[in-house]
């Protein structure tokens, strides 16, 4: 099913209440969502002239019109481009040279740098302005009504971070879509209309489809006056708005609850914080949970996958007194309720309970392959299966934990070591605020293991602790041979750690020396 039909559906039930908000203000509601949403799909099939299929770039910033612009290009029966607004314009550009976009749609702080891509690139016709009367002109077309999509039909085009080589773009189908919003309800939580989901994570990273879910149930979507991630912020929104959960990256969740006003701070409102998109380590959930209470859900998912593969349910965190509880809320959860997920071995044979191995799965989640990428789709989507190359076991339990990215194993000594397993000691020390463990070359060991280490402001430790903290918890040779201190570890848009930029670093180094 097209999603716009679906906020059609619920804007004729739910047509007064809050649809889109922005800060604590109320922008649309539903009635005034699905109007906005059917006029600008007008617009696109109409003035702009484009054909069922083509692709709109969307190059914004968090706002109140990101969602009735991603919905209107739905319903038109096209395909979005979802671009992360930090990009550099010539990483801008070679998505939609890519993509083959036709429209960009931009944010006024993006809009005049993108307008040249237009004598650059054959396919892009136009890069529009939102903040603009071009824009609004278009808002004023005939509405249409929603295009009739099938299933497998391109619903969203997600380009991956491109931390290897370019980026590739992960073809999400409406019946992606769909099963990521059943998947959300069966597994991650529940949704009620008078519930809001908040965002300061970027809606056009996974963050995104989150807000698919809501709006299925006829829920609030709030986007930050702000548009991004601040504390005093994100606790005044808390405070403000009723039933409120948050997607957060793990580095968000962390600087939420390390923040010293936290503790004074009002979180009734606050119902759920999803997390996901990279480890979160087993002190930092100990801690969410002491401070937050048991309002936490986690997810385990790519963008071949988004949101669904493994995770566990909210109220998991809340069954405090259950036997495994200590245990199930340091691993990446069960397989979600319709996909299959499998531990195997480089010929794709199933590995024994505890083994570690490369994640694989399928369903109906899982994207159908690459925009234009045959060498990308033969090496990742083999038979039916995604291969995300991660590195994972289950426990006896089916309780899936995840060990590292495959390409983030350190081999020293003809020996495998997971950076995750020394990243969790390492955080044990209360000075520790985040660590990211590289390998670096050695030329007897292949490979040795760096620690790049930041502290909790005002607070410090010594690699003589660190090394005595890792003796007492995992094996000698496990232990880093070297210890990095930094003010802060470099992140992406999402707040993942960027071990790409630390090998790149710890190169230099060398180098230099």
């Amino acid at each position: 099913m097209n999603q716009a039909k679906v906020l059609e559906n619920v804007a004729t039930f739910y047509g007064d209440r809050p649809a889109i908000s922005v800060g604590t203000e109320v922008y649309l509601t539903y009635r005034q969502f699905a109007d906005r949403v059917a006029r600008l799909a007008g617009a696109l099939r109409g003035p702009l002239g484009l054909a069922p299929g083509d692709r709109v770039g969307l190059a914004m910033k968090n706002c109140g019109d990101y969602y009735p612009i991603e919905y209107g290009v739905w319903h038109g029966g096209l395909a979005s481009v979802p671009i992360n607004a930090k990009l550099h314009p010539r990483e801008i550009a070679y998505i939609l040279e890519n993509s083959g976009a036709r429209v960009c749609l931009a944010t006024a702080d993006l809009a005049e740098d993108l307008a040249p891509l237009v004598d650059e690139i054959d396919t892009l016709e136009q890069v529009i302005d939102i903040s603009s009367p071009v824009f609004d002109a278009l808002l004023d077309t005939d509405p249409i009504a929603v295009a009739d999509t099938a299933p497998t039909d391109l619903a969203w085009l997600f380009y991956t971070s491109g931390t290897t080589g370019q980026p590739k773009g992960a073809m999400i189908t409406h019946r992606s879509l769909m099963a990521c919003t059943m998947n959300y309800y069966a597994d991650v939580d529940e949704v009620t209309p008078d519930a809001c989901m908040i965002h300061p994570a970027p809606l056009s990273h996974g963050a995104g489809i989150y807000g698919v879910a809501f709006v299925a149930k006829g829920a609030n979507n709030v986007v930050p006056a702000s548009g991004g991630f601040d504390v005093n912020e994100t606790l005044a929104l808390i405070a403000h708005w009723p039933r409120c959960s948050f997607f957060f990256a793990p580095t968000m969740v962390t600087r939420l609850i390390t923040a010293p006003q936290i503790h004074d701070a009002d979180t009734s409102n606050l119902r759920t914080i999803i997390y996901g998109g990279a480890p979160m380590y087993y002190a930092d959930t100990r801690r969410a949970l002491d401070i937050l209470g048991p309002k936490l859900a986690e997810i385990y998912g790519q963008g071949e996958a988004p949101m669904t593969i493994t995770g566990l349910h909210r109220r998991m965190f809340a069954d405090v007194d259950h036997p495994l509880y200590d245990h199930y809320i340091g691993t990446t959860g069960l397989p979600r309720t319709d996909v299959e997920v499998r531990v195997v071995d480089e010929d794709g044979h199933d590995l024994p309970v505890g083994e570690a191995g490369e994640v694989i799965c399928r369903g109906d989640v899982v994207i159908p392959g690459y925009w234009r990428n045959p060498e990308a789709n033969a090496k990742t989507f083999r038979d039916g299966w995604l291969w995300t190359g991660d590195v994972g076991a289950f426990d006896e339990h089916g309780f899936l934990t995840l060990k590292d990215r495959s390409k983030d194993m350190i081999i020293s000594g003809g020996t495998n070591i997971y950076p995750r397993e020394i990243e969790e000691v390492l955080l044990r020390h209360p000075a520790v605020l985040e660590c990211a463990v590289i390998g670096r070359p050695h030329p007897d060991w292949g490979e040795e293991v760096v620690a790049f280490i930041t502290c909790h402001p005002g607070e410090s430790t010594s690699p003589a602790e660190l090394d005595q903290l890792c003796l007492d918890n995992i094996a000698r040779f496990k232990r880093p041979k070297d210890y990095r201190f930094m003010a802060a570890l470099p992140k992406n848009n999402y707040g993942k750690i960027l071990k790409t930029d630390l090998r790149l670093l710890e190169q230099e180094t060398a180098a230099a020396s």
